[in-house]
């Protein structure tokens, strides 16, 4: 029998592969991606992974081609390959309920949202600066990729069972972002930072500067009711990945 190959499609990175290192093959921009077969359709209703909140990561990591650490992928060039993912697999329409009504996108027309090169302290490295206003401190900081965003969540949990009423992640999150406090980049002071210096005023600034450049894909659509256009954010409901559910 001869081998059976599986068709392949390349999808371009939001990051441009900008952030990371020269010699990591997402430097290149892209990724080159499997469509979908049973294997994965069993991937999607493993109920463990559906419980323990995996089955994205766990389908993605079997799509993937590219011979690639699927933990240094940052969040906005996993959500692109999500979405290409989705296309292939089921087709570029995706149908769901809004305010009652049956709603269809294409999923084509998303746009990709690309990475501003002049914001990058250097090229292949994921490191950018920012002058917090209020108190014109100056840190460096870091997009966070798919292994940061597991030891965030991994020390969310350590907190909250030494204290079930704590939300920490604000904080962790930028404890884990952050890479220097005005040319200090010992850990100790950086969480010191974020705990006693860091004020809200220039935690939210630094949040809206990171949205305001970070690489990702549109998930907005603009929808049109009685009360006019207004654009909303595309609900990932069951539908996106098994299509065939009930709405």
């Amino acid at each position: 029998m001869s081998e059976l190959k599986f068709p392949t499609e390349m999808v371009e990175l939001p990051s441009k592969g900008l952030v990371y290192p020269e010699d990591n093959p997402l430097s290149s921009g892209q990724i080159e991606i499997k469509y979908m077969t049973a294997k994965e359709e069993d991937i999607l209703t493993n109920q463990n992974y559906i419980k323990d909140g995996t089955v994205i990561d766990k389908l993605l990591q079997s799509l993937i081609i590219s011979k690639v650490d699927y933990n240094d992928i940052i969040l906005g060039d996993k959500n692109a390959i999500m979405v290409a993912a989705r296309i292939l697999g089921y087709g570029k329409d995706y149908t769901f309920e809004y305010k009652d009504e049956e709603v269809t996108i294409d999923l084509t027309t998303l746009k990709l949202n690309y990475l501003d090169e002049s914001k990058l302290l250097e090229k292949n490295s994921n490191k950018f600066t920012f002058t917090m206003p209020a108190t014109n401190t100056e840190i460096e900081f870091k997009i966070l990729t798919g292994k940061d965003e597991k030891l965030i969540k991994q020390e969310i949990k350590g907190l909250q069972r030494l204290n079930k009423l704590a939300s920490p992640e604000l904080s962790t999150r930028l404890k884990h972002m952050i890479l220097s406090v005005n040319g200090d980049t010992e850990r100790k002071t950086i969480r010191d930072f974020v705990d006693n210096y860091c004020l809200a005023r220039d935690s939210k600034a630094l949040r809206d500067y990171i949205r305001s450049f970070q690489p990702d894909i549109d998930l907005t659509f603009n929808y049109e009711g009685n009360d006019g256009i207004e654009e909303v954010s595309l609900p990932m409901t069951v539908t996106f990945f098994w299509p065939d559910a009930d709405l």
